[in-house]
């Protein structure tokens, strides 16, 4: 993987987890960054910070994405990783795995740049050096974590399983050439608290009814758990690093609460989680909030499950893990912002499933989410629509079907 954008990491570690409560004591997971830690020169051992310049400057991404897209930019791309880091890469598959003392039995990637170039290397290890011709037997798996639409780099039809989230990436594997028998469609890999029935920490919803799955029951345990009003509760969330004007929002949507609740006589509640920007924390905490809002500001947190069950409705970016984590929980999302490319097909999945909207406009957003809060009948419907495209047991399933490839290819 790389960790150009939390999602990654997030993914690769959801299934080392899933692995563990599954399989305890017998598969060793060993999570590479590969470029940073093995990409020989600028900008392979970059590409993280350059992914966060291109972030905050999305029509750089927009050149970018879209260059990579097409026929010439993939053929480029596959000869110039070839051409520098064959041998870096090489280094890193070859590698002592924890006390095992061997390399990887299997490879399992959670990147779009982590398929062309991983297949040839392990073709080349597997004949000792001799011939690529005489083919791969180290298994290798991808497990795609986007979500509503993904970079073709994704898909490569010598890949034993492609792992997809959606009829969406379904579709663009088979474009790719991926065959049906190699696609395997669960939803995505997501953090521990999200999973489904007894793995994760707290259960996940069976019904699509949100009285029935006792979700109301589970918020006002979640709320007083973290210290909370038991009152309507919108969580704004900007990922990892806080981005997406996570300020000029929360900023809104709190004065809109304020004057919506001074209006109907009722309290309402926001909470901010900022990741690692401390300027928004600081800016936010730092503002007087009216008496009709109760206003909690968090940077960054290690319980977003919690955080999540304990609210009503979502603001967020348009990432497909904080997607994925909020239709389990029943919330109806507001996206702010997007990737082009990456992330603009995950619109489209939420407004078509039905669970939410997008605008990238501060007052807009405020009015949308306010006029959620205050109508129970829409959030009950938004809430249902959720819960039908939640996937909380994908993370488990992906896991046994990659222990099996594992376990069959030692026999």
């Amino acid at each position: 993987m790389s960790d150009t954008g939390g999602g990654h990491r997030a993914s690769a570690n959801a299934l080392r987890d899933a692995f563990d409560v599954l399989y305890p004591g017998q598969i060793q997971v060993d999570i590479v960054d590969i470029y940073t830690d093995y990409g020989p020169f600028w900008p392979y051992n970059e590409y993280v910070e350059l992914y966060k310049i291109m972030a905050k400057y999305s029509f750089l991404w927009k050149i970018f994405y879209e260059f990579g897209s097409t026929p010439f930019g993939l053929i480029l791309n596959d000869l110039l990783l070839e051409a520098f880091c064959f041998d870096p890469f090489k280094e890193c598959l070859s590698r002592p795995v924890g006390d095992t003392g061997k390399r990887a039995d299997m490879i399992i990637s959670v990147h779009p740049l982590c398929q062309e170039l991983p297949l040839k290397i392990l073709c080349d290890l597997d004949s000792n050096g001799n011939s690529r011709s005489e083919g791969r037997t180290t298994p290798f798996a991808t497990v795609v974590t986007d979500l509503g639409g993904a970079h073709p780099t994704w898909f490569n039809k010598g890949a034993d399983k492609c792992f997809v989230p959606s009829d969406a990436l379904r579709q663009c594997a088979k474009d790719r050439e991926v065959s049906d028998s190699q696609i395997i469609q669960y939803g995505l890999p997501i953090r521990k608290g999200f999973w489904g029935g007894d793995y994760g920490n707290t259960k996940a919803p069976d019904s699509v009814d949100p009285v029935e799955s006792n979700i109301v029951g589970m918020k006002e345990e979640m709320r007083m758990k973290l210290g909370m009003a038991d009152v309507p509760t919108v969580l704004v969330v900007g990922g990892g690093d806080g981005m997406g004007g996570i300020t000029a929002i929360a900023t809104a949507l709190g004065n809109r609460l304020d004057t919506d609740g001074l209006k109907d006589k009722k309290q309402y509640q926001m909470v901010v989680v900022c990741g690692s920007n401390k300027e928004a924390v600081e800016e936010l905490s730092s503002l007087d909030w009216g008496k009709g809002v109760n206003v909690l500001v968090n940077g960054f947190v290690n319980n977003m499950d919690e955080w999540m069950r304990a609210s009503d409705a979502i603001v967020t970016k348009a990432g497909p893990g904080t997607i994925a984590e909020a239709s389990i929980c029943g919330l109806p999302c507001m996206l702010s912002s997007f990737l082009p490319g990456q992330e603009e097909g995950n619109v489209p999945f939420v407004e078509d499933a039905g669970f939410g909207r997008y605008s990238g406009n501060p007052d807009v957003i405020s009015a949308c989410v306010s006029s959620w809060l205050e109508s129970p009948e829409m959030m009950k419907e938004m809430q249902e629509a959720a819960l039908k495209a939640a996937r909380p047991t994908a993370t488990i399933d992906i896991a046994k079907d990659l222990a099996q490839m594992l376990f069959d290819s030692k026999k």
